[in-house]
């Protein structure tokens, strides 16, 4: 569990865990035939250590002597590349996921209690934000921008800080500023009001931002209190309430369109084309024959939601007529030629490069391509020709593919039909067009589908419950119902037939020796797996030891799972004991998908990684001089690059998801809802409703009156007193006390659920927890995190 130690304490649990000195007491010599320490108990020893440690520490620990150095250094560097730690400032180790101990940070801004409070500027893409304390000496302290220099002002939201941290619990550090940085414009998104005494304040849309704003003189004349804008923070002010310049105005709270707009301001989304895109976009036309391969006789179709508007992918399946092939499949897949319309380097390909992907909202989409292409000459609609790169692909009955081949060619959609009437077709409920297309299109289309998923099976994919939130808006742009999208067979067929794509692109540009963009997925983080693991062993459910992880054992964990009450939670646990998937020229395989090269072909109108695909295929096969060299330069940058603005549109989309949610909940506060505790912090429980999926906050204030403690391990808060715990995954229901469409915060009150009773902690009588500040207390006053240490200790 986690609880605070006195400075003593910690100092001595410092010392212990850098080992003692040979002239020390208590030292003893390792004897000769003592074992060489195993990897877990090094990883152990590194993960207990409240510093970065470095190879001399480990050596002193463990008494090894001069000649076990070499294996020692081995070991340390089998760890690294297993991503089980990381080398930091001065060639330390800390655990995998661990902020370095000296990093740059950037101040949000005091919360209501005064305590300062700062965000990393640089996180690891699949690793949640810690809340960083920041820790003054004393209050108003002049931070020194740079060696010898005098003073500087008091820190303030904005400023960038060099810091030294110190890890107090899972999600929290103490950061004690070591310089203050030349400080950037931070753009805050916010509504407007107007104060008692006249001046107006803009309250952030950002969650995270825990202070008001107030406006200075230079903003933009005619701003009204009720208005959402987007202002610049200046640099950090001694005393009183930051400024903020106001520089750009979105509309008026309650408006339909400020919702995503919101989103797109607040993540710096590129929403205007430059000119010089615009108008190369309108200048685009037909492509002609000329030496594609002619596929208009063949019956591709799309198979899309109901609300796209961009076609950029065509499929069509038939039987393989091969005797040596029974039971086999034939696939096509034509994918939208995009790179005949977007050459490296020229103002279409700078403004999608920027972007990076689409960003899609429930009201709008911020598309990577201009309308004219991405819905236009682009886009494969039907009964009109449009230039494809598609690869045919032979399977056999098994689903295991036997060949496959890349062309260039020129389409015509025989139909744009939705996931719901294919699936429709299948289950014997045709239309006028779905009747036609049943036998020669659809019917194969599941018969190679099935192959596929068999081959899927086989390998043993990790299989996630994931349900994505719809929103459906009327047409004043109200939220009309929330609800988790239907997953339907058709849509998994899309899919198997798309990564089938993918794989056969990855192996194409890799035997040809071509650079490619991979999608990779790295193992799982054996941290992250170790405490999986000793959590599930105590609900009596396994996984293995000994072997190397795959993703069926996760599988069959989820299955095993599924049979008891924990199913939700053991799922969210695994989920978040993955990698983040991300792009990059070097194959590192597909951990999920079980595949040992990757790359994304499929959707070059959304996402630039695709188009990269594209080039790099027609280079290797010599269909055009619109394809990309084999010395590229700077791809390892770009694949960082789209792998930042993936990120940066997901959590775009989850934010105005969240805003919608609060808006269309905001009308029944006071109601009560089922749901499940679905994360577990200090400052409280999250809390997932069944009903729309939407998660919210029940302040560890509001529960039953004791003090809690964060037990790490079992993700749960354990009263101190009365021994009672909430712990992930457990059911509950709450009561909806208040909702903030302007950051999309939800606050419950637990009504039941939860709490299961165990024995008191030892020595814990009535009334306040002896032995120091608790890690958790009841606070009366917010939802707020915890002040942090800077109390007495």
């Amino acid at each position: 569990m986690s609880k605070s130690k006195s400075r003593p304490e910690a100092d001595r649990s410092r010392g212990k865990s850098r080992g003692t000195r040979r002239d020390e007491p208590g030292h003893k010599k390792r004897k000769q035939d003592a074992p060489f320490p195993t990897k877990e108990e090094v990883l152990r020893f590194i993960r207990d250590s409240e510093t970065p440690v470095g190879k001399r520490e480990i050596a002193r620990a463990f008494q090894l002597k001069g000649s076990d150095r070499i294996p020692l250094k081995a070991l340390l560097k089998e760890l690294e590349r297993e991503g089980a730690v990381d080398r930091g400032r001065g060639r330390r180790l800390g655990a995998a996921g661990e902020l370095p101990e000296v990093t740059v940070v950037q101040i949000i801004g005091p919360d209501e209690d005064g305590d300062l409070w700062a965000r990393p500027v640089n996180i690891r893409p699949d690793d949640a934000e810690p809340r960083i304390l920041v820790i003054e000496e004393k209050r108003g302290p002049r931070v020194p921008a740079h060696p010898g220099a005098r003073q500087q002002t008091a820190l303030g939201p904005g400023d960038r800080v060099l810091v030294r941290l110190t890890r107090v619990d899972a999600d929290e550090y103490e950061a004690r500023p070591i310089r203050k940085l030349e400080s950037r414009a931070t753009r805050v998104v916010g509504l407007v009001s107007r104060a008692s005494d006249g001046s107006l304040r803009i309250a952030p849309a950002d969650r995270r931002i825990r202070t008001e704003f107030i406006a200075d003189g230079r903003s933009i004349h005619g701003v009204q209190a009720g208005e959402i804008v987007v202002a610049e923070v200046e640099p950090g002010r001694p005393m009183g309430t930051p400024r903020a310049r106001i520089v750009e105005r979105l509309g008026r709270t309650g408006e339909a369109r400020s919702v995503s707009l919101i989103s797109i301001a607040a993540h710096g989304i590129p929403a205007e084309f430059p000119p010089a895109a615009i108008e190369q976009a309108e200048a685009a036309g037909p492509a002609p024959l000329g030496h594609r391969t002619d596929l208009r006789n063949v019956p591709l179709v799309t198979i899309d939601g109901e609300d796209a508007r961009d076609f950029d992918d065509a499929v069509y399946a038939q039987a393989d007529t091969d005797p040596k092939n029974p039971g086999g499949w034939k696939l096509l897949v034509a994918i939208a030629d995009v790179a005949h319309y977007v050459r490296t380097g020229d103002a279409l390909d700078k403004s999608a490069r920027e972007r990076g992907n689409s960003v899609y909202f429930p009201d709008r989409v911020v598309p990577m391509l201009p309308e004219e292409l991405s819905n236009g000459w682009c886009s494969l609609k039907p009964d009109e020709d449009r230039p494809v790169m598609a690869v045919e692909i032979v399977i056999g009955a098994d689903g295991r593919k036997k060949r496959h081949h890349f062309l260039r060619g020129l389409m015509r959609s025989a139909a744009r039909l939705t996931y719901e009437r294919a699936q429709a077709a299948m289950d014997g409920r045709t239309d006028a067009v779905t009747a036609l297309l049943l036998e020669p299109v659809i019917r194969p289309l599941y018969g190679a589908f099935r192959a596929l998923l068999s081959a899927r099976e086989a390998r043993g994919t990790l299989e996630l419950d994931l349900p994505e939130r719809r929103v459906h808006l009327g047409e004043n742009g109200e939220v009309l119902k929330i609800e988790a999208r239907e997953r339907l067979d058709s849509h998994k067929l899309i899919e198997e037939f798309m990564i089938a794509a993918n794989v056969a692109a990855a192996e194409a540009l890799e035997k040809r020796r071509w650079p490619c963009m991979y999608r990779v997925h790295d193992q799982p983080d054996p941290t992250r797996i170790e405490a999986l693991r000793e959590f599930l062993d105590g609900l009596d459910l396994h996984l293995p030891r000994g072997q190397a992880i795959r993703p069926a054992h996760f599988t069959r964990l989820l299955a095993k799972a599924a049979k008891t009450p924990y199913a939700d939670m053991i799922n969210s646990l695994v989920l978040r004991s993955q990698s983040q998937a991300v792009y990059s020229p070097e194959n590192l395989g597909h951990f999920g998908l079980a595949l040992s090269r990757y790359a994304h072909f499929t959707s070059p109108i959304r996402r630039y990684a695709d188009l990269l695909v594209h080039r790099a295929l027609i280079a290797a096969y010599g269909f055009g001089d619109e394809g990309i060299p084999r010395e590229v330069h700077g791809f390892k940058e770009t694949g960082d690059h789209i792998s930042a603005t993936e990120r940066r549109a997901a959590a775009a989309e989850r934010e105005a998801v969240d805003r919608y949610t609060a808006a269309f909940l905001s009308k029944r506060t006071g109601e009560l809802f089922a749901g499940r505790i679905s994360g577990v912090i200090r400052a409280g429980l999250f809390v997932q409703l069944d009903e729309t999926g939407a998660d919210g906050i029940v302040p560890v204030s509001s529960l039953p009156n004791d003090f809690y403690d964060h037990d790490e391990k079992r993700h749960a808060l354990v009263g101190r007193r009365w021994g009672q715990v909430y712990r992930l995954g457990d059911r509950v229901q709450v009561r909806l006390v208040a909702a903030q469409p302007l950051t999309g915060g939800l606050t419950f009150e637990l009504i039941e659920g939860g709490g299961e009773e165990v024995a008191p902690m030892p020595g814990r009588g009535k009334g306040r927890p002896k032995g120091g500040s608790p890690a958790v207390r009841s606070r009366k006053k917010s939802a707020l995190p915890p002040r942090g240490r800077r109390r007495r200790r």
